[in-house]
């Protein structure tokens, strides 16, 4: 993956010529059992992402979203919840940011709670919601009160059909589709497969059971062929979604 801070400005000036996709990483920080790392949620993301090599601008990584405290206390656990009101105008100000810019293809990728992304968690709600509005603040002091009506827009929907409208330029995305074939868990055999496969210097399965935990009683059956199976589904993912070719 290309990085953005690593890039000068005729380089970040033919990105946005060509359109190329922008990418936020958002992550938690969140215990995650005895064996695995307080960033797995993180890692799960920029490690698939640096999968997509130069195809891809990568943002510096946001690392500190509203794990809450529901799987442990914040007491040597790694847990560091950051309440979501907290981190919607952050979300907001770095979104419109980067459209003032001039960037059109943003998206964040997200993998923490999302196994009913539809309805949606805190922090994927919040960067949702912040591109939403930074959208519509920029639409309406670019084009001015009344844009959407103006008689130029009457091809809306059309647009939107094509996904060429203005709400495409910003979204938010989880690392694997609705549906996927892969376990989603939190430090069982599916997310501890993803690590040993992304990061396995950060597993240490001699610990899987420590804590005696129900959530990580499948951890053992974690396998790096599984592993690399989550990956290349949540590559396929993101290629579509960031509508490259595979």
């Amino acid at each position: 993956m290309t990085d953005f801070a690593r890039l000068r400005p005729h380089q970040l000036q033919e990105a946005i010529a060509a359109n190329t996709p922008v990418v936020l990483p958002i992550g938690v920080l969140e215990y995650h059992g005895q064996h695995l790392p307080a960033g797995v949620d993180l890692l799960a993301v920029t490690e698939v992402l640096d999968r997509l090599g130069d195809a891809i601008i990568t943002l510096p990584p946001f690392a500190y979203g509203a794990a809450s405290h529901a799987v442990a206390g914040p007491e040597g656990t790694g847990t560091l919840h950051i309440d979501a009101n907290a981190i919607l105008p952050l979300a907001e100000g770095l979104f419109t940011a980067l459209l003032k810019a001039g960037f059109r293809n943003i998206h964040g990728v997200i993998h923490h709670q999302t196994e009913g992304f539809d309805q949606g968690m805190p922090t994927d709600l919040a960067f949702r919601l912040a591109g939403r509005t930074a959208i519509m603040r920029h639409l309406e002091a670019s084009r001015g009160p009344g844009w959407w009506g103006d008689r130029a827009m009457q091809d809306y929907y059309a647009d939107q059909a094509r996904a060429a409208d203005p709400f495409s330029w910003i979204r938010i995305h989880p690392l694997f589709p609705k549906g996927a074939g892969f376990p989603f868990d939190h430090a069982g055999k599916g997310e501890t497969a993803l690590m040993q496969a992304l990061a396995p210097e950060t597993v240490d399965m001699a610990r899987a059971q420590d804590g005696e935990h129900w959530y990580t009683a499948d951890a053992g059956q974690a396998t790096l062929t599984l592993g690399e199976t989550g990956v290349e589904i949540a590559l396929a993912h993101l290629r579509d979604v960031f509508g490259l070719k595979s």
